[in-house]
């Protein structure tokens, strides 16, 4: 049977999300190579890609070029496909009795879009409301960035990070809100540098109109505070 994909196909489903799935696909023998393995056979499809488009890879400017890619993909801008790379979660009691909304806002991410493996760049609201635990603000953003690091769809990205919140809270009040850029298409195909892509997921009482509609207010809350 041949390998070969219609390119004209490809290119469309690789713009339809409909069928993805919460879950990052990854084979049966994902981590059986060490991060070193790992490392030394991307370096060489690397090398292969860029002679393969005629460049000259013992230019002083090249020579480094595929380890140091090989090195960031391993360990930035995938690491988050590593289970042991995700942060510890450690909750305490609600000592505080804090039974409103806690909303954490603006937190910076960046991602690889799986289907070009090209640059995702944006911010996430994270909010929930305890059921008798709460974890450290801090974790928030963890919690976001691990698995934004990883080749990812945006609606993906946006359920993975709902779905460990109300694992580790043990509460389906949890809400996510993601307004990123694509570089595929902020810079290749339609070129469009000014859109976004907004994604959301709202678990439990955040599915009720009046809660998410308090959750997107303080999204809209103006906090530069300043130097």
């Amino acid at each position: 049977m041949s390998n070969h994909i219609d390119p004209i196909l490809a290119e469309e489903i690789g713009d339809a999300h409909e069928s993805f799935k919460a879950e990052t696909p990854l084979k049966d023998d994902a981590f059986v190579k060490s991060d070193r393995e790992k490392i030394d056979i991307i370096s060489t499809h690397v090398r292969g890609i860029l002679e393969t488009l005629g460049m000259d890879l013992d230019d002083d400017s090249l020579k480094g070029t595929p380890l140091r890619v090989a090195k960031m993909y391993v360990t930035e801008a995938f690491a988050g496909l590593h289970p042991d790379k995700k942060p510890g979660m450690s909750t305490f009691n609600n000592t505080y009795r804090y039974n409103e909304m806690l909303v954490e806002k603006n937190i910076v991410l960046y991602s690889t879009c799986e289907h070009h493996l090209l640059p995702i760049i944006g911010r996430a609201h994270v909010a929930y409301i305890s059921n008798g635990k709460v974890v450290g603000l801090s974790k928030m953003n963890r919690i976001v960035d691990y698995y934004a690091k990883r080749p990812q769809v945006q609606e993906r990205l946006t359920r993975q990070v709902v779905q460990a919140l109300q694992e580790v809270l043990e509460t389906e009040n949890v809400a996510c809100v993601i307004d990123a850029k694509h570089l595929c298409v902020n810079s290749r195909g339609i070129r469009d540098i000014d859109s976004s892509t907004v994604t959301a997921e709202f678990g439990g009482v955040f599915q009720q109109e009046d809660k998410k509609a308090e959750f997107l207010d303080y999204i809209n809350l103006k906090t530069d505070f300043g130097a």
